[in-house]
């Protein structure tokens, strides 16, 4: 079984950095516990989904941002 890309690069690369982002907010802005939560697990998606080349809200939307 093989996964098949459906982000581009530049939604790849925008959603590394943003992911990013959103893990260091984390550590230097102050927020309650279920938004550094909630922070954390997009971030981490948006990581993954970024390096990975696949995103399953894409894939259960039927969009492809690659050629």
């Amino acid at each position: 079984m093989t996964i098949q890309q459906n982000e581009g690069t530049l939604d790849r690369f925008a959603r590394i950095i943003i992911g990013g982002a959103l893990m260091l907010s984390t550590s230097y802005i102050t927020m309650s516990n279920l938004l550094t939560f909630i922070s954390l697990i997009t971030g981490l998606y948006l990581m993954f989904s970024g390096l990975a080349g696949h995103c399953l809200i894409y894939k259960i939307l039927g969009i492809k941002t690659c050629k």
